[in-house]
């Protein structure tokens, strides 16, 4: 579609919702203390909600990402560096850095597709966790409005436009962690200038010193509220560090290493990212409509070495060079939403309409993949110049038809459109595809203070568009392929789930929900960034079991228990896999916490995590090992405008893996590859202490 069709569509568009009369999303749901009732008749699953700032307050953090682990079932956790991007674990999934759990900071997508390092990449080390306002999670591909990595579910996070009061706080720690935080929100004409700077250093336990540095700012200008005003904002975000990447266990066992030592001192990277957004929202009785636009430009240069001396040793004979690879991404992104909700009457019905319009474009000047040895380049797998855009419509039309049961019926249509010009000219290409979506859910009662909910959706993920136009294999390492044909990647794979699921507020201040879901992905081929090729994977089916529960004893007092059990397996394998496990995926999950804040100067907060165990090949033959974290924070308030926390991270010191993969590796010593678990350790008890000063 040429730019000036789309402007055309969305003029169109916008005229349309115009007379139609306006937009449509579902209200808020939101968890605050005595006031667990208020999901019922809101929610449109079992499976979403949204946590405040207050819940935020007394939560113990080690990385900005961790904010997604108040998410039920979401398990955050690094297998590199803290530069870059985290995994993450949901439903079945071990979503890598990122794909099928779709992302969103004020409004613009954090998701990167066609990325350097992994599709979806999602690095949220830009996040500053004490100006989120609010997050909202949707779990399963349900909602019309979520798209493209959406199968798993969503979250949308926005910050504050306004706080109470400026305030400046300072954090150290253990192994040279510090960090600096400056915010405040002066009024100004009419509104409010939200402003933020934001400095860290860290080390870690590392016997190579991660010596992270990052620099954060964010300037926000808004008028009125989130439901009718408007807000301009701008984001700077900058970091360098060194990594100790995943090591292989029998390194650990000889004694060759110790458990935070690494096998290249000069694995790292830097990354950037600067944005422009704009946001504009207007809501009436009868109708709500909304719009927002953004421009981001991020860059990353990212060094690893998975496999030590593997490919070196096969083309030279010996590892002076060794498998140190640097992946390569810059990008600009521009894209643009609208939506509007009319409240009208259906055959004399209560009933919302929405109608909306997404549109992105990624204009991916370099993603490249380059052998390197101490960072320096010696060779180029691939190099592309990738330019990918898509757009969107969504509808959704919610009607009550009786007064204990109403339903909810949602319609996308996405269309893509991938353009790849490669340094391998036969790997070059365009191709275009679309995709449709329809989705329902059905909601009873209440009865008794319970409710129930019926949920089933069609959504999708895309893939990397170097492998959706890939021809021949470009890696030199893999003497045995090198220039051999490869298939072609399936542009956008489709995702079916179900959910059958009840949210009740029956005990007093207690709320609790419980969902069996199911979801199934379609064959597809995938595109390993590591090795600049595509790869088959199969048809999946995963099914679980989630229970969360919220619980306000006192005003003083919450707690929050979940619980996730999740079964992913291969429907379909050929000769080439030894079984049907689905390598790395959640299996379950156990998160547990409590938070006492009771307006006078002693505050606190505790969490338990529990990371089950997981196959790591097809046999279920080799599985990693279960982690218990517990994390605390104790907090005492000097007077009304000072604060000082303590933070006690990984409390029992429990050594725990973060990270466990199985793959071949060989060392400079070794004859010959040898398959072998290569884990990353979790950061043993770490204590950090935080003063904050109100002004």
């Amino acid at each position: 579609m040429t730019i000036f069709n789309f402007v055309i569509f969305c003029s169109l568009l916008v005229a349309a919702t115009a007379r139609a009369g306006g937009l449509p999303t579902l209200d808020t749901i939101v968890v605050t203390p005595h006031d667990n009732a208020g999901l019922i008749g809101e929610a449109a699953s079992a499976s979403e909600g949204t946590v405040t700032a207050k819940q935020l307050e007394n939560r113990p953090l080690l990385r900005p990402a961790e904010v997604l682990e108040v998410v039920p079932g979401l398990i955050i956790s690094q297998h590199s560096g803290d530069g870059k991007a985290n995994q993450y674990y949901l439903r079945g999934f071990n979503l890598d850095h990122g794909t099928d759990f779709a992302t969103s900071v004020m409004g613009m997508p954090a998701n990167q597709p066609t990325h350097g390092h992994g599709q979806g990449y999602l690095d949220l080390q830009f996040l500053i966790p004490e100006l989120v306002e609010h997050l909202q999670y949707r779990k399963g591909p349900y909602a019309a409005e979520a798209g493209d990595f959406a199968t798993a579910g969503s979250a949308a996070i926005d910050y504050f436009r306004r706080l109470d009061a400026p305030f400046a706080q300072i954090s150290i720690g253990q192994k040279g962690y510090r960090r600096g935080l400056v915010a405040g929100s002066p009024q100004a004409g009419s509104g409010n200038l939200l402003y933020a700077v934001e400095w860290t250093e860290n080390n870690g336990p590392w016997i190579q010193p991660e010596n992270i540095g990052k620099l954060n700012a964010l300037l926000r200008y808004s008028q009125g509220t989130r439901d009718n005003g408007w807000s301009l904002a701008a984001m700077s975000y900058r970091a360098q560090w060194a990594a100790t990447d995943q090591v292989p266990q029998r390194a650990l066992d000889a004694g060759l290493i110790s458990r935070f030592a690494n096998l290249d001192a000069t694995d790292g990277g830097r990354s950037s990212r600067h944005s422009l957004s704009g946001e504009w929202s207007a809501r009436t009785t009868e109708r709500w409509s909304r719009a927002n636009a953004w421009f981001i430009d991020s860059k990353l240069n990212l060094w690893s070495n998975f496999t030590f001396c593997l490919s070196d040793l096969a083309l030279s004979g010996n590892c002076n060079r060794g498998d140190q690879f640097e992946q390569a991404d810059a990008r600009k992104v521009y894209g643009l939403n609208l939506a509007s909700t009319w409240y009208e009457q259906l055959a004399g019905l209560p009933a919302d309409f929405t109608l909306g319009l997404q549109s992105r474009i990624d204009d991916i000047g370099k993603v490249g993949l380059y052998t390197t040895s101490q960072r320096r380049r010696w060779g180029a797998v691939r190099e592309d110049r990738v330019r990918e855009s898509s757009i969107a419509i969504h509808g959704e039309a919610q009607v009550q038809w009786l007064e204990k049961f109403r339903s909810i019926v949602g319609v996308r249509g996405d269309a893509y459109r991938f353009k790849v010009d490669s340094d391998t000219a036969v790997n070059s290409g365009q191709v275009s595809d679309r995709i449709f979506s329809p989705k329902l859910a059905l909601i009873f009662g209440p009865w008794a203070k319970t409710e129930y909910y019926l949920n089933t959706g069609y959504g999708f993920h895309s893939n990397d568009a170097r492998g959706i136009t890939a021809k021949v294999n470009p890696d030199f390492r893999d003497a045995a392929n090198f220039g051999t044909a490869v298939d072609a990647s399936t542009p956008l794979v489709r995702a079916k789930g179900y959910e059958l699921g009840l949210r009740s507020a029956l005990v007093p201040n207690l709320q609790t929900s419980l969902a069996l879901w199911r979801l199934d992905l379609a064959s597809e081929l995938r595109f390993v960034g590591d090795a600049g090729t595509t790869e088959p994977s199969f048809p999946s089916r995963r099914v679980g079991i989630e229970w969360a529960n919220y619980w306000t004893p006192t005003r003083s007092i919450t707690v929050d228990a979940d619980f996730a059990l999740s079964r992913a397996r291969f429907t379909r394998t050929d000769a080439t896999v030894p079984g049907p496990y689905i390598p790395g995926a959640i299996e379950r999950t156990l998160s547990v916490g409590a938070a006492w804040d009771n307006a006078g100067p002693w505050s606190g907060g505790m969490r338990l995590r529990y990371f089950g165990p997981r196959a790591l090949v097809e046999d279920n033959s080799v599985r990693s090992k279960a982690s218990t974290i517990v994390n605390l924070q104790a907090g005492y308030r000097i007077d009304k405008n000072i604060k000082l926390a303590l933070d006690v991270l990984n409390a029992l010191d429990s050594k725990a893996s973060d990270i466990d993969y199985l793959y071949e590796s060989q060392l400079a010593t070794e004859a010959a590859a040898v398959g072998d678990i290569h884990t990353h350790p979790a950061e043993p008890r770490t204590l950090r202490l935080t003063l904050r000063v109100g002004f």
